[in-house]
């Protein structure tokens, strides 16, 4: 692993144009095949998990699962319902959907209980997941009966049409973040470059990256389908990532460029910067990459596709800084050096950069006044800076999962606001549980029976009151194997009312009824079900998940620098930072407090995909800077440098780059603060505090205190770092500066 960032460097800058145009190939071949493919989307089966997805499961089985269905509401502009006018408008629904060739039925108009409102049930043909796909023809015909009926307010809604405005409520939030992130990152290169060709460098492999990933995500979704949350997590995660590898690669060739003062060829400052930060970016891909693969001991197609993504957007980025970056860097390079030829030629001064390198070096007067307090009182800044992240921390003692669906999303998609007048008008349609029974075909008659009991039991439960005209129906499939009983409940299906309705048939109607019929399978799935059986899946899964985590984030570490001491001190620090930025997640999105301040309806709780993931993430991105400040350390320390002077040099060589880095970062991760959707604005908040708590706390205060504090134990027990140590002379091999000197002086 350590040759290969320089072999890679050294064939990229003697054959520039090669790897330039090998990478565009690349891009459009991974770009050109997926489109080729296509994706493969997760079907309804693949979501399921625990009784609910057996359930549904058992319900596919006798073709009785779930059909896509849209519900086309008539109401009164303004009073009383026009009954003649209203029954024209629902005849005129019904002829138009019957032609559609994506509409399997259409249901006999229904009225309201107060009779103000009309409704046309139409059912879809194809699977629940194919649903907003081709739901775009029923909403045109609705569109066309309000032009014929405007005196009627005609509206659709349905899971199939929310679904779209979801995704086209994604695309639009996607764009705007773009719109947000781009700019600004383009003008912090800019401060951090001094110049538009390299500011343009990282944005370019970046969003190349991006790319090439997401052709080679539509690839992998034929192993492992999509979720529908791949591309989000790729642009979410590759634009950070893809500049961030890019601009550490960036500094150090630069910082090699202006210490050199022209002695050495492009070629050669390339490869001295492979051999640095072309190591630590394979360390840190491989470390994200390893601490996102644990997201598929979740058993889960949504945490999968997850992990996909990530994985694959890392990955690309990790290749590009290797293979790309080195020729375009020697293109720029060439360039240069003709330019100081033709100056030098002309007779003019060269120009200066070594003070750049030194600021570098040095890290500025606000790094060094950040770094005084690790540097003079270690222990006491350590402890200081720990109790502030438990601090924060704090709030995860009330934290509440959930899995966000239908009633969580924004009003602003008009169909969840016909979904909510829908709600009010027939109430019996809001959640609605199914009671799936699997017997022998002897057995029919009696499981129909069982399930009529549970049926009158419920309708009986104040729970369950509100069910639809009539008694509940059952649905049994062709062999008689498989009969299904649906029950509705007139509530929110996140409210406790729900929840409840949903422990009274599993806990006492199930077992009453057609829990004692022999060799019987019941399973009860339906929305409120699946709210209760994923958190639950999700927590039995968690142990394992993180367990995993803690160990390949302490192997990783270990490998990269030979040292169980920083592994444990790496796992340490990713959990304290993890922790600390999930707290802030509770502290805000849990309360109501930043309702406004942030655009969002609190729903006392946090997203069930969100916490984990981010969990994941937030350990993989911590890594990012772990490798990079530590190998800096470890650097100085090799050469000869005492350890407590190397941490000293490590942290204010390292300090701008890093924190350059890290606004880039909190620059991509906060404008998904702006999103709707919240699932993406909460993990969008975490990243960016995240980021703001690694560079600033972890990086500045508790890493070199803890540090200094070890000395040369920090290094246990590496043989090589021992000799280098016990090597150690008064005059070190890397240049350090009398500021350096003072701080060591407060800790030796």
């Amino acid at each position: 692993m350590n040759q290969l960032p320089v072999r890679a460097a050294r064939w990229s800058a003697r054959h520039p144009w090669k790897a330039i145009v090998g990478w565009l190939v690349f891009v459009v071949l991974c770009l050109g095949i997926g489109i080729t493919v296509g994706t493969h989307t997760a079907q309804s089966s693949d979501f399921g998990v625990g009784e609910a997805g057996r359930a549904e499961a058992m319900a596919t089985e006798g073709h009785l699962q779930k059909k896509p269905a849209e519900q086309v509401l008539i109401s009164s502009r303004s009073g009383a319902l026009d009954k003649p006018a209203a029954d024209a408008a629902a005849a005129d629904v019904t002829a138009r959907m019957k032609k559609l060739p994506e509409v399997a039925s259409v249901a006999a108009p229904r009225a309201s209980a107060d009779g103000r409102h009309l409704m046309v049930n139409v059912t879809m043909k194809g699977a629940e997941q194919d649903g907003k796909k081709n739901v775009p023809p029923l909403t045109e015909q609705t569109a066309a009966v309000q032009k014929a009926h405007p005196d009627l307010l005609i509206e659709e809604t349905g899971s199939p049409s929310i679904s779209k405005g979801v995704n086209d409520q994604r695309g639009k939030d996607l764009a705007l973040s773009e719109m947000i992130s781009l700019p600004v990152t383009l003008v912090t290169l800019l401060l951090v470059f001094g110049s538009v060709v390299m500011a343009g460098v990282p944005l370019l492999l970046a969003l190349t990256s991006i790319a090439a990933a997401i052709g080679l995500s539509m690839v992998a979704s034929h192993l492992s389908p999509d979720a529908g949350v791949g591309t989000n997590v790729i642009l979410l995660i590759g634009l950070a990532v893809g500049v961030d590898y890019t601009l550490f690669y960036l500094k150090r060739e630069r910082e090699e460029r202006a210490r050199s003062g022209g002695r050495l060829s492009s070629e050669a400052l390339v490869e001295l910067a492979a051999t640095t930060s072309g190591r630590a970016i394979v360390v840190s891909g491989f470390a994200v990459i390893a601490s996102t693969a644990t997201l598929y001991l979740a058993s889960d197609v949504i945490f999968a596709s997850l992990a996909t993504g990530t994985v694959l957007v890392v990955l690309v980025a990790m290749i590009s800084s290797l293979t790309v970056l080195p020729a375009l860097l020697v293109k720029i390079g060439k360039r240069t050096e003709r330019r100081a030829e033709r100056r030098a030629a002309q007779g003019k001064p060269p120009t200066r950069s070594t003070g750049r390198a030194q600021k570098s070096d040095n890290g500025g007067k606000l790094f060094n006044a950040l770094l005084k307090p690790a540097s003079k009182h270690p222990a006491i800044t350590l402890c200081v800076s720990v109790l502030l992240l438990l601090g924060l921390s704090l709030p995860l003692a009330g934290l509440k999962v959930t899995e966000m669906q239908r009633d969580t999303f924004s009003r602003d998609i008009p169909a969840m606001q016909s979904y909510d007048r829908l709600n009010a008008a027939y109430p019996d349609l809001r959640v609605k549980h199914q009671v799936v029974v699997r017997a022998e075909a002897a057995r029919a008659t009696e499981v129909a029976a069982a399930l009529t009991d549970l049926g009158r039991r419920a309708t009986a439960d104040p729970l369950f009151t509100a069910t639809g005209p009539g008694t509940p129906k059952l649905r049994t499939s062709a062999d008689h194997r498989i009969t299904v009983l649906e029950l509705s409940v007139p509530y929110a299906g996140n409210s406790e009312a729900a929840a409840r309705s949903l422990d009274h048939i599993r806990d006492t109607y199930v077992p009453a009824t057609t829990g004692r019929i022999t060799a019987a399978e019941t399973g009860v799935t339906g929305d409120v079900a699946r709210l209760a059986d994923y958190p639950a899946h999700q927590n039995s899964k968690l142990p394992l998940v993180l367990g995993t985590l803690a160990l390949v984030t302490f192997l990783m570490t270990l490998l990269a620098f030979r040292s169980v001491v920083l592994a444990l001190l790496g796992v340490v620090l990713n959990a304290l930072s993890a922790a600390a930025s999930l707290g802030v997640l509770v502290l805000v999105f849990q309360g109501t407090w930043a309702e406004g301040l942030l655009n969002f309806d609190s729903t006392g709780s946090i997203g069930s995909h969100v916490l984990l993931f981010l969990f994941v993430i937030l350990f993989g991105l911590s890594m990012d800077y772990q490798v990079f400040v530590v190998s800096r350390i470890r650097e100085a320390a090799l050469k000869g440098v005492p350890t407590r002077q190397a941490v000293i040099y490590g942290i204010r060589s390292s300090a701008s780059v890093v924190t350059s880095a890290a606004l880039v970062m909190v620059t991509i991760f906060g404008s998904y603060v702006f999103l709707h959707l919240m699932e993406m604005k909460q993990m969008g908040l975490v990243l960016a505090v995240a980021v703001l708590l690694d560079a600033l706390v972890v990086r500045l205060m508790i890493l070199p205190a803890a540090m200094l504090l070890l000395g040369n134990a920090s290094w246990w027990p590496s043989r090589g770092m021992r000799r280098a140590q016990a090597s150690a002379s008064g005059s070190p091999v890397i240049q350090t500066t009398a500021a350096d000197h003072e701080m060591t002086a407060h800790v030796s």
